[in-house]
């Protein structure tokens, strides 16, 4: 069985030829590759060590468990869709509104793994169905409401847990990043966040010794004399120990706030898919049902053991974009990298000391793009926001999730925010469309050949003329 491990050395393994790509199956010299493989590690760190922290899990069991789904990814693929499974930024909403009513890291994982098993169901639901019932099910203008209402929904997180706790290093760490982001060139650009936090933690380093204790809400929100940064931690951590482990619980209203999720992570393996394909120049149109299957399963390996979701990760197709090399041998030595930074609990316990204003300026542009995602997915599918069957249920549903509007149904049963507007756009979108006029309903493209196809340009001009 070919499981995608063997590589054939490119050219004399030292660069791709000018106008060459190193292909999947393909390898530069092997320090080289291990070189490109730390390169996709410093990639993924900026969202996968934020993630958990932001989620209140363990970022060491984050970084380990984001090398297991990766080798999980390469292996169900044949290595034949290179990327890297970080953990998903989609669910520290999710993780938001478990935690604020009441549940525990326990309760958070649970939710998440139910979600994970749906998006494997999903995934299987593809390779036997084919890529259009993607976009039958799930349009542009719904996916494009879900994300941009789960990313909008984080706003009240940054507000009222970290911006107040510095605001001023919070303000300072929003202008550096955004300036990495628009200014740095290439590969620095994509590393921004990461940036922001190193730029962060000497930023606060350096108030700590001329301004001394700062007297705000820390991280419990209680209001004292605290320092920025704390290390105080980092140097009582073990240098070699495996994370914390623990499993999952599961509750019925934690798992409906959870799984509006799912629409997100199957547009986002659709899309870095369909990136990927592109890119190498290889259809890869009969793995989209394999990738989302993978990213299931490995979801739910990773929450079984206490650890966040994974998802595919576009900072590291942009690593690709930039080197012109698409070997998924550097992919499993990122892996190893990740599996070793797993089992030092030092790098655990410096992630884990972050501080607050820091968190609060690198969320401030972290949760609008993720809701901004949104806004590109309407553009991608060219959603006409004139038409009120588009507009309604997507106006309708985001002010539910971002507003955090609640439906209270019995004493011990309700719905909210996200739960409640993901139901709210979809079931109102095709409900709508059910007893809509003919005229509004002008269907839009299915994937009836696979993401690759979704939107190649017409052979000639809408007016049948021919002429260009």
């Amino acid at each position: 069985m070919d499981l995608g491990v063997r590589w054939k050395l490119h050219g004399d393994g030292k660069s791709p030829a000018p106008g060459a790509v190193v292909r999947p199956d393909e390898r530069l010299t092997w320090p080289r590759t291990v070189g490109l493989g730390a390169q996709h590690v410093v990639a993924m760190f900026g969202a996968s060590f934020v993630a958990p922290v932001l989620m209140g899990l363990d970022p060491n069991l984050a970084i380990m468990m984001s090398g297991v789904a990766t080798v999980i990814f390469l292996l169900a693929t044949r290595g034949r869709v290179p990327s890297y499974l970080g953990c998903s930024l989609s669910f520290v909403g999710v993780a938001a509104v478990i935690r604020a009513d009441g549940g525990t890291s326990a309760t958070v994982t649970g939710a998440i793994l139910v979600v994970g098993v749906v998006l494997f169901l999903v995934g299987l639901a593809v390779q036997r169905f084919g890529a259009r019932i993607i976009h039958a099910a799930m349009p542009p203008i719904v996916t494009g409401a879900v994300v941009m209402l789960i990313g909008f929904n984080l706003a009240p997180v940054t507000a009222t847990t970290y911006w107040p706790q510095d605001q001023w290093t919070a303000l300072l760490v929003m202008l550096f990043t955004g300036l990495a982001v628009v200014c740095l060139p290439g590969f620095w650009s994509r590393i921004a966040i990461f940036l922001g936090l190193v730029f962060g933690y000497l930023i606060s380093w350096i108030f700590d010794l001329t301004l001394g204790k700062i007297h705000s809400a820390d991280a419990s929100g209680k209001v004292t004399d605290h320092w920025r940064l704390d290390l105080s931690g980092v140097s009582k951590a073990d240098w070699i120990g495996l994370p914390s482990f623990h499993g999952p619980t599961f509750q019925w209203s934690a798992i409906l706030v959870a799984l509006p999720v799912v629409i997100a992570l199957v547009a986002e393996n659709a899309g870095h898919v369909k990136a990927v394909g592109e890119m190498t120049g290889d259809s890869l149109d009969d793995k989209l049902g394999t990738a989302i299957s993978a990213d299931g399963v490995a979801s739910v390996l990773s929450t079984a053991v206490g650890g966040p979701p994974n998802t595919t990760y576009s900072e590291n197709i942009g690593v690709m974009a930039a080197t012109r090399v698409y070997s998924t041998a550097a992919y499993w030595a990122a892996a190893c990298f990740a599996l070793l930074f797993g089992v030092c609990p030092k790098f655990g316990a410096v992630v884990a000391a972050i501080p607050g204003g820091v968190l609060g300026g690198i969320t401030v542009i972290l949760y609008g793009m993720i809701g901004l995602l949104g806004a590109q997915i309407w553009l991608h599918g060219k959603v006409d926001l004139r038409n009120p069957l588009n507009l309604v249920p997507a106006a309708a549903g985001i002010i539910i999730g971002v507003g955090n509007v609640t439906m209270k149904f019995t004493d011990t049963f309700s719905l909210s925010g996200i739960a409640l507007g993901t139901l709210v756009v979809i079931t109102g979108y095709h409900a709508l469309r059910a007893f809509a006029p003919a005229h509004l309903k002008t269907q839009q493209p299915l994937l009836d050949e696979g993401t690759s196809s979704y939107d190649k340009p017409a052979e000639g001009p809408a007016d049948g003329s021919g002429k260009p």
